[in-house]
């Protein structure tokens, strides 16, 4: 995705009702104030230090904090798979923010859509800098990664999810 072109269902004005695409090829209407999770996938556009990933997240949790935004980052070599969770407002808000970022690049929406409650409701923002060792442990997340850059993954959305779900459960 280049840095001007907007995913599918992005709002044109926020606060507007908007049609997000989920996962399953559904599109469902959300308003500003629906709660929402948006994941996506992005390559740094440089390799990140330890001492320049823990500023990052910082900043980050601060950020979230105050938008009412919550989620999980997992990053590995430079892949990042994000998952975002409040309200439309405050999601498209933080995904703008990340799309016109110089530190992300190939970004594709794995999904957007409407959900019920939040499955990061008390993590301002997860994050975990997944080793070698661990992405050998878990192929999923090596195929996934390799897999993503490049490509629509709104197919691939529940692989994705349950990636997701094996980390949340592993760092609590």
């Amino acid at each position: 995705m280049t840095a001007s072109r907007r995913p599918a269902g992005w709002p044109g004005t926020p606060g507007e009702a908007t049609r997000a695409s989920a996962g399953s090829g559904r599109s469902i209407l959300t308003d500003a104030t629906s709660l929402i999770s948006l994941t996506y996938t992005s390559a740094a556009t440089r390799l990140l230090s330890v001492g320049e990933l823990v500023e990052l997240i910082e900043q980050i949790r601060s950020r979230n904090e105050r938008l009412g935004v919550t989620g999980l980052l997992l990053y590995s070599g430079g892949n990042v798979i994000q998952t975002l969770e409040g309200t439309a407002d405050a999601v498209d808000a933080v995904f703008e923010s990340i799309r016109t970022d110089p530190r992300h690049g190939d970004i594709h929406v794995v999904d957007r859509s409407e959900v019920e409650e939040r499955s990061f409701a008390t993590w301002s923002m997860g994050f975990r800098n997944v080793s070698g060792r661990e992405v050998a442990q878990l192929q999923d997340f090596g195929a996934f990664a390799r897999e993503s850059v490049g490509r629509d993954l709104s197919a691939h959305a529940a692989s994705a999810f349950e990636l997701l779900e094996k980390f949340r459960v592993g760092v609590r």
